[in-house]
């Protein structure tokens, strides 16, 4: 089958080949035919090394398509099933998954590492997947935790879209912060899961979402999606002044991953309001805010990863709103390609103008 490969960390070109096969399924495991996969930064992230992972490996994390194959104790699904891939599949069992928090889940975090399911070359070299699904590829294997059954009426763009951005997104209005009607928000980064927060905010009835993006041109597609407000950084003190006279929003979306703009949605949410940080960062990028204005300014500083979703419900639940007409899916989509354009869309992607590329399986 064939795949796109990562050699080497901070490599700028795949290697795509038609080499590549599979290890047997296990049998707590599923085999899944990608039918559509997104091209998303945190696929860039680990391209560069910014979120570590093992090499060989087989970009892709977005991602939807078809059950082929289950191992003998998987119920869950079924060949024939439509299924979104979960790369934080929760083993279920821990006191985070028990408690309630089965996006902190590290089980199959630590596998991936270790646990590569691709093969190539004439020595059947391992190449790992990342965060150990590898959607930049034909066929995968995940834990059945990872596989999570939909309906087959939801197009396989929306799947894989629901796989990762929306889900981050829209799971941080609904779920993190829980955004209340009538509230003000403003989101600092409109890429694709800053487009996904507004969407989250505009359903939870915020009444002023404000978006915030060097790119002029990402504004209308910002407001077409739910903002009723977009600026560049630069216009942002006007903006501060004329939506909430000053005195901040109630809710801060911080969705670059880097300190400046983290600094920046502390700075723009009022006293009491909630900071809710939803970019992926790197390790040695410190944030700094002072022990007095953590204290006394009585703000609400809030990490959301993966949108702090349960899978199991909230897969499901966004493709009902997706179907309902109350999330805007299409708008995000800004090309549909093939997996040999790979190399190309990872340079678009680097430009900053693209929003989710989506990788149309044969």
């Amino acid at each position: 089958m064939r795949a796109a490969i990562l050699h080497a960390v901070g490599n700028d070109k795949l290697d795509i080949r038609d080499d590549v096969t599979l290890t047997p399924v296990g049998e707590t495991d599923v085999r899944v035919r990608i039918r559509a996969t997104g091209v998303c930064h945190s696929d860039l992230s680990a391209m560069s090394g910014v979120l570590p992972q093992p090499v060989p490996l087989v970009p892709g994390h977005e991602g939807a398509g078809e059950v082929v194959e289950v191992g003998a104790h998987v119920t869950s699904v079924k060949p024939g099933d439509h299924v979104v891939i979960s790369w934080r599949p929760a083993c279920q069992n821990c006191d985070l998954c028990v408690g309630g928090q089965p996006y902190l889940c590290m089980k199959y975090v630590i596998e991936s590492f270790t646990k590569g399911n691709f093969r190539f070359g004439g020595d059947g070299a391992t190449a790992f997947g990342m965060a150990g699904c590898g959607t930049w590829a034909e066929e995968i294997i995940v834990p059945w935790q990872g596989a999570i059954k939909i309906d087959d009426d939801v197009s396989w763009e929306a799947a894989a879209l629901i796989g990762c951005g929306i889900t981050t997104g829209v799971g941080a209005a609904i779920n993190t912060a829980k955004v209340r009607p009538g509230s003000t928000v403003v989101v600092i980064g409109c890429g694709g899961v800053g487009l996904s927060v507004i969407q989250g905010a505009r359903v939870s009835g915020a009444r002023t979402i404000l978006a915030v993006d060097p790119l002029e041109s990402k504004h209308e597609l910002a407001k077409k999606v739910g903002a009723t407000h977009a600026v560049t950084p630069e216009d942002v003190p006007g903006a501060l002044a004329e939506l909430t006279g000053g005195g901040g929003f109630d809710y801060g979306f911080e969705v670059v991953g880097k300190s400046a703009t983290i600094q920046s949605a502390w700075q723009l949410t009022r006293a009491g309001g909630d900071v809710i940080v939803v970019g992926a960062g790197a390790m040695d990028d410190m944030v700094s805010i002072s022990a007095f204005s953590l204290l006394f300014e009585g703000k609400n500083l809030l990490s959301s990863l993966y949108g702090e979703a349960d899978v199991r419900h909230d897969f499901p639940y966004f493709a009902k709103l997706h179907k309902s007409g109350n999330l805007d899916l299409e708008s995000m989509i800004s090309s549909r390609i093939r997996l040999g354009d790979l190399n190309d869309a990872v340079a678009a992607l680097r430009g900053g103008e693209v929003l989710r590329q989506i990788v149309l399986m044969d």
